[in-house]
């Protein structure tokens, strides 16, 4: 087994290369003057079993193409079997046909790993569960709401707790992390005008009096987040945090976050944090290098990913 990171988030591959006692290969992944990515793998990877960390974050087309171009430099130095570890998989929003003549990009990025020479898929908390369909090799999608569960546990009366979903779509996801901590539901009811602009309708449940938890997969520019946190105060929520697992955070996001009536917004590594994120004084970063340097492991020995999940 061995461990390549391209440059999207070196951090979190060298904190997974730690968990397992590995070194990273020693590869160089850089960009011509024009621009063109070039890759060269400095030592010997045939019959290795090898996984490339990259998650496709902003900018998004550069790091797909490095992780493409990785992909196909390992194939042609006969690795054994190629894992493409995707902590974020950039483009999964694009899961489906919103409007007429739009595009299904999710399934695009998708052949155009496959077609480079992937032979597994590793991601974390996918946008939508069926973007695993869209492949035609094996993918195994990781959840965050075990380290999410714990942190709750450590730093939250259980007893005055409410956990929300931002929109109906997350319901799910709220509903499986409220059930590990044996808490209460709500349900933020929106309308989304267009794409990047949300509008709070309602808030579905009760939140009086109550400490209460938004939980969601991605946070890009804030502002649907904001107003929810909003809604909530204003129907009489003690406090408001939120556990998401991509800190995306685009734009003036960090702005936003420090300027609103949430008390924290909980995030993961998934993505590299921005010094602005790293700045922000409500904002905190759970370290999942554990997480997916044990699924690595499991993988790599042919042993059960699902066990991950409990």
């Amino acid at each position: 087994m061995k461990l390549l990171a391209c440059n999207s988030n070196r951090t979190l591959a060298q904190e997974i290369a730690k968990y397992l006692g590995l070194n990273l290969v020693d590869a160089e992944v850089k960009k011509f003057a024009d621009k063109e990515v070039f890759v060269e793998i400095k030592e010997n990877v045939r019959g290795e079993d090898i996984f490339v960390v990259q998650s496709t974050c902003f900018p998004a087309n550069d790091n797909i193409m490095e992780l493409l171009i990785v992909i196909d430099a390992l194939r042609r130095a006969s690795a054994r079997r190629i894992t493409a570890v995707i902590p974020y998989f950039g483009y999964a929003r694009q899961d489906r046909k919103a409007a007429p003549r739009t595009p299904i990009s999710a399934k695009v990025v998708a052949n155009i790993i496959t077609t480079a020479g992937a032979d597994r898929v590793l991601t974390v908390d996918l946008h939508a569960g069926q973007i695993q369909g869209f492949f035609d090799i094996p993918v195994d999608n990781l959840y965050a709401a075990p380290v999410f569960v714990r942190h709750i546990k450590e730093n939250f009366d259980l007893e005055n707790l409410v956990v929300v979903s931002p929109d109906v779509g997350g319901v799910a996801r709220a509903r499986a992390i409220a059930s590990k901590i044996g808490s209460e539901l709500a349900i933020v009811d929106k309308r989304r005008p267009k794409a990047g602009v949300s509008e709070v309708m309602n808030i579905i449940g009760d939140v009086e009096g109550k400490h209460c938890i938004i939980v969601d997969d991605m946070v890009d520019s804030g502002g649907t987040l904001c107003n929810a946190a909003a809604a909530i105060i204003d129907k009489g929520a003690l406090s408001v945090s939120a556990y998401i697992t991509h800190g995306i955070l685009s734009g003036k996001a960090g702005e936003k976050i420090a300027a609103s009536k949430l008390k924290n917004l909980v995030i993961t590594n998934s993505i590299e944090p921005s010094e602005i994120t790293l700045s922000t004084k409500n904002i905190k970063i759970i370290n999942i290098a554990d997480l997916i340097g044990e699924a690595v492991r499991n993988i790599s020995q042919e042993k059960s990913v699902s066990t991950l999940f409990e």
